[in-house]
């Protein structure tokens, strides 16, 4: 009895007492004194008009900032006159995780200051700084300058720090707790996957739907700097190519390529250079403002890798493959207060502890634009014999 009770009382605490924030800037709304729905729907979630002033280096392309430079008599000089800042704060309560039937408060789970916006005409910057994230100091993630409409077409350049992946599918901007499990896969001794790395990314977009883009990354995620301050720790570089094309209103079909060399190390600091291919299709489906759906495939094969630190003789091939498949509902677009997404995560590798298998129900709904409350649950049924379901309720914030 004790255990039908218990997730029924931790659901009723949660409501009260569980934060989530998702990825959004309040500080643009304060600077063009909008509402979030401009570009969200609901926020964290990009509206076509919010990837636009994304895309425009945080500039809303029919709409001046009143005063958002600072007049020094020096036209050399470019000082926004007040910095833009926003705050994140998530914490989560959850019952079952990891099949151990308990609860847990997590709060803050995370907590991070994050800035963005113009720096010049054609020039901007965005950042977010892990103040705490599962109670530790994180440091930095996002953070690149963004040079605009080079060359006076639309082609941009980005410098810094950002996921591999963005031009994918926006892990930071998923409405659910669930993540998008087939970018993070990263087999045996590998530092190489989808989500965050150094480098530069050129995107094009031409008139007829078209969008280009090319990426050169280190390789090696967000290492630190070694004793020469040098971020990547072998030398090699990771190119990945993408192309997208918009159908119509309602579809956009694309496909990515990424190839790499690692070097990495066995216990007994034997060096080999491991290869990774990774490609795969994407798809998007949107129903106006009503409903979406996403779809990616991913296939990755490594060559030459050390699957542990005891490893005397490197692996062939490894082939990891994985599908995400995303549902969205807003029954009245972006006026609507009550939404729901489901998320299916399927990974499968011949290194097994990658494999992962979980379908995500979440329910939303908007007590203000920049409020709501969020119900969670995922079945996770990676092992057939260990399957366990993970509950989640809290609300989002943004301020």
């Amino acid at each position: 009895m004790r255990k039908l009770y218990f997730p029924i009382i931790l659901v009723l605490i949660t409501f009260l007492v569980a934060s989530e924030i998702a990825k959004a800037i309040p500080a643009f709304a304060r600077k063009y004194n909008m509402t979030c729905k401009t570009c969200h729907s609901p926020m964290p979630r990009l509206k076509p008009y919010g990837d636009e002033f994304a895309g425009n280096g945080f500039k809303l392309p029919d709409k001046e900032a009143p005063r958002y430079f600072l007049e020094t008599g020096d036209e050399q000089l470019s000082l926004i006159r007040d910095f833009p800042i926003a705050a994140r704060f998530d914490g989560h309560i959850t019952y079952n995780y990891g099949n151990t039937e308990n609860s847990d408060l997590g709060v803050p789970f995370i907590l991070k200051l994050l800035s963005g916006g113009e720096i010049t005409k054609d020039i901007a910057y965005y950042f977010y700084f892990y103040m705490s994230e599962r109670g530790e100091l994180a440091g930095v993630e996002d953070c690149f300058i963004m040079f605009n409409n080079l060359f006076g077409i639309d082609l941009d350049l980005y410098f810094g720090q950002f996921q591999i992946s963005d031009p994918l599918f926006k892990r930071e901007l998923r409405l659910s707790l669930e993540d998008y499990q087939v970018y993070k896969t990263k087999p045996g001794l590998s530092k190489m996957n989808l989500a965050y790395d150094r480098g530069i990314m050129l995107t094009l977009g031409l008139d007829w739907g078209m969008d280009v883009v090319f990426e050169l990354v280190n390789g090696c995620g967000l290492s630190q700097a070694d004793a020469n301050k040098l971020f990547d720790i072998d030398g090699h570089k990771t190119i990945v190519g993408r192309i997208t094309q918009d159908i119509g209103e309602f579809a956009r079909i694309g496909a990515f390529a990424l190839f790499g060399k690692e070097d990495m190390y066995n216990s007994t600091n034997a060096k080999i250079t491991n290869e990774v291919l990774s490609f795969g299709p994407d798809l998007t489906l949107s129903f106006g403002d009503l409903a979406e759906l996403n779809f990616q495939y991913v296939n990755r094969v490594d060559k030459n890798l050390f699957l542990s630190e005891n490893d005397v003789n490197p692996s062939k091939d490894i082939a990891t493959k994985g599908i995400m498949a995303e549902a969205i509902i807003t029954p009245k677009g972006d006026d609507s207060k009550l939404y729901g997404a489901a998320i299916f995560n399927w990974v499968e590798s011949d290194y097994k502890p990658l494999d992962y298998k979980t379908v995500s129900l979440h329910l939303g709904y908007l007590l203000k634009r920049n409020l709501r409350i969020v119900l969670e649950g995922t079945y996770n049924f990676s092992d057939k014999d260990k399957t366990f379901t993970i509950f989640s309720l809290g609300f989002v914030n943004a301020f």
